[in-house]
């Protein structure tokens, strides 16, 4: 573990952007655990972000101290470390058996000032994977950031939502195999602004083989992203024009993507993540219209017959009909705000990971169904 301590020794200083420690052994004592400088009354320490279920505890350390403490976390409660500051980048991955694995990547030189003024402020605004003021290379790609690392005015909401779909990302990570490629497809991809932020953050910052494709009914947009992720040399990323109920260019998938799939169109994708076994689902619906046609209930009428009321209460039905069958399927099913509601209504993510080990009976939703008097098509599929 000495070459452990010396590397967080050797980064715990002001020029550290973020050190994230992950993959844990004991989400009970830790999801997941941060650290970033901070200046309070004049003196520099180390604040600890550790993550348990929704809460968040904070604690600030003299680099030495946290350098030993976070040294003895590694192999005990996590399984893997990425530090990054301006002139490194490194990942520390401990494997079942004990065996340590240190990643280095020099940076190239970096003056003084060249250096990004720090924010060393305590209560300081949030930090993101991806950061405003360092160019990557899809997001000017995209038009999301200009050559220099400035988000453009009118990306800004978009380059929100990428660094929040990353942290979704980020909280599976461990949950993705690690000793062979690992297949994911993006059903209904779009213009792909999140499909290449996932193969960014996985392929470049975190060295995982993977092999990315990405499915869209648009001929166009097919051609526009390929062309893009040959010019940016992502030779991993590939997408085809298609259906996804129809879809069978795969016979084993690893994690099933389904952002904004219209209508019926995310329970294709569910079903076909089922099927497949997939380690790991994220899904944010769009357009719920199926159970709004069929809902009917006299117990509700007051409520019901007023239409957006009926139209949102059908939609939120719908999602949670959906998270409940994955329960059934065998995954740990949650459902999260993807982005805040005043950047666009389309903002809840049905996040599923295959459930390890027993499986405690899923509750049964005949009553519901019954009592809606619906039919939802993921139910049939399933």
């Amino acid at each position: 573990m000495k070459e452990i301590q010396d590397l967080f020794q050797q980064t715990l200083n002001r020029d550290l952007i973020q050190m994230t420690l992950s993959s844990t052994m004991d989400p009970a004592r830790a999801e997941k655990v941060k650290i970033r400088p901070v200046l309070i009354r004049g003196e520099l320490v180390f604040q600890e972000t550790l993550y348990r279920g929704s809460q968040v505890f904070h604690t600030n350390f003299g680099s030495e101290e946290l350098a030993v403490r976070l040294t003895g976390y590694m192999g005990t409660l996590f399984k893997q470390a990425q530090v990054r500051n301006y002139a490194l980048e490194a990942t520390v991955l401990v494997s079942k058996k004990g065996k340590i694995t240190i990643r280095r990547k020099q940076k190239s030189c970096v003056t003084e000032m060249d250096k990004p003024m720090p924010n060393l402020n305590h209560n300081r605004s949030k930090e993101y994977i991806l950061r405003e003021g360092e160019p990557v290379d899809f997001l000017v790609g995209l038009g999301v950031q200009t050559p220099d690392g400035r988000i453009a005015k009118a990306r800004y909401d978009k380059f929100r939502q990428i660094n929040r779909y990353l942290e979704f990302i980020e909280d599976i990570l461990d949950q993705l195999p690690s000793d062979r490629s690992v297949r994911i497809i993006d059903f209904g991809c779009g213009k792909s602004y999140l499909t290449f932020a996932m193969y960014y953050y996985l392929h470049i910052l975190q060295g995982r083989d993977i092999q990315v494709t990405g499915l869209d009914l648009k001929a166009e947009v097919i051609k526009n992203c390929n062309a893009l992720a040959e010019q940016l040399g992502y030779s991993r990323l590939h997408f085809e024009q298609g259906d996804i109920s129809s879809y069978q260019g795969a016979d084993r998938v690893d994690m099933v993507v389904s952002l904004h799939a219209c209508d019926t169109a995310t329970d294709y994708a569910l079903e076909k993540a089922v099927k497949w076994g997939a380690d790991v689902i994220l899904a944010v619906p769009c357009c719920q219209h199926e159970l709004n046609g069929q809902i009917h209930c006299d117990t509700l009428k007051p409520i019901l017959k007023y239409g957006v009321i009926k139209e949102r209460m059908s939609a939120l039905i719908t999602d949670a009909l959906r998270a409940d069958l994955l329960e059934q399927q065998g995954y740990d099913t949650q459902i999260l705000e993807f982005i805040d509601m005043e950047h666009t209504p389309k903002n809840l993510m049905i996040r599923a990971v295959k459930r390890k080990g027993m499986r405690p009976k899923a509750e049964s939703i005949e009553k519901v169904t019954e009592f809606l008097q619906v039919n939802p098509v993921l139910k049939e599929l399933l």
